[in-house]
């Protein structure tokens, strides 16, 4: 049984989120674009087996293949799970089944939701149909879902199928998202606590004797636990660094600017950070640096020039 969390450790939502853009090639384009015109495309392989969802090389020759295949919009179940609670973004709101759909006249099954009054109204050879989304635009929700189906086989039947169609999709955007409480743990937690402080604190290893920033609980090298805090910085040096030219979405800094690998006074791990407070392009190995903290922050903004001359290579070559 799992024991409850330590009050002491943080514990806080974390999301995950990026839109991710592909291409298609012409086998995913045909696809996709069929299920917005309520067609079903499969791919014949150099074996005669028809595959749905369709792929670009035959999974046991490598070859690739192009010979498109219509399929029917009717098929069967090969298994099931039921889904007590829909996440954000699965196709239903309600209690559903996840099924693996066997096409008429495709050779593997293709996974997505079944309506069902619940797990007793499922079974592994049901009969099923696509129920179409009402707005399709060349995706796989087009499908919305599966519904039980006891009629004749509706659709294609294993025929040729050109895959043109007017207005081809060539790309799509998928949204990825993931959802965690996140636990930073023992160590971290005193960690984050201590930049509220305006403070950076790290864990010595008793064994080894290097202070990491952030700790880690343990020590990498040693493979000991690590318990005795160190207050490190403010103060540090830049071991290396990147300019960065492409601005990134949703974050307000202008470019150029650089981040840097940032060996703090006293610790033996370098963490990494903005560098402000000097032209991108006199940003440099040794440089000395101090951080900059905004109003009510949880972590310093940036870094910058302390003034101090630069520090020798030996100083920090092990932390670049």
């Amino acid at each position: 049984m799992a024991s409850a969390p330590s009050p002491d450790v943080l514990r806080a939502p974390l999301v995950v989120e990026f839109p991710f853009t592909r291409s298609l090639g012409p086998v995913q384009s045909a696809f996709l674009t069929g299920l917005r015109e309520r067609t079903v495309l499969g791919v014949k392989t150099t074996d005669g087996r028809t595959l749905v969802p369709p792929v670009e090389y035959d999974p046991v020759t490598a070859d690739e293949i192009r010979d498109l295949v219509e399929v029917g919009a009717t098929g069967t179940v090969t298994t099931w799970a039921w889904n007590h609670e829909p996440r954000r973004g699965q196709p239903l709101a309600q209690p559903f089944a996840w099924v693996l759909v066997q096409l008429d006249g495709a050779d593997t099954a293709l996974l997505h939701a079944l309506d069902a009054p619940g797990p007793d109204a499922v079974r592994t050879g049901m009969r099923v149909r696509i129920r179409w989304a009402a707005e399709r635009t060349g995706a796989i929700t087009d499908i919305a879902c599966f519904e039980a189906y006891e009629g004749a086989a509706q659709g294609g039947a294993a025929g040729p199928h050109d895959g043109v169609f007017d207005e081809p999709v060539t790309g799509i955007v998928a949204h990825a998202r993931l959802d965690y409480v996140y636990a930073p743990g023992r160590a971290q937690t005193a960690y984050i606590k201590a930049l509220s402080d305006q403070k950076t604190v790290g864990e010595r290893c008793p064994s080894c004797h290097k202070v990491y920033v952030p700790p880690r609980g343990a020590c990498p090298t040693c493979g000991v636990a690590t318990t005795e805090r160190v207050e490190v910085g403010p103060r540090g040096t830049v071991t290396t660094y990147c300019i960065v030219n492409i601005k990134a979405k949703n974050l307000d800094i202008e470019v150029p600017y650089v981040y840097a690998h940032i060996a703090l006074d006293g610790a033996d791990l370098a963490l990494h950070s903005r560098i402000a407070g000097i032209p991108y392009d006199q940003v440099r190995m040794g440089l000395r640096v101090e951080p900059v903290w905004t109003e009510g922050a949880r972590f310093p903004d940036h870094y910058r020039p302390t003034g101090e001359p630069d520090a020798d290579y030996d100083t920090y070559k092990e932390l670049v």
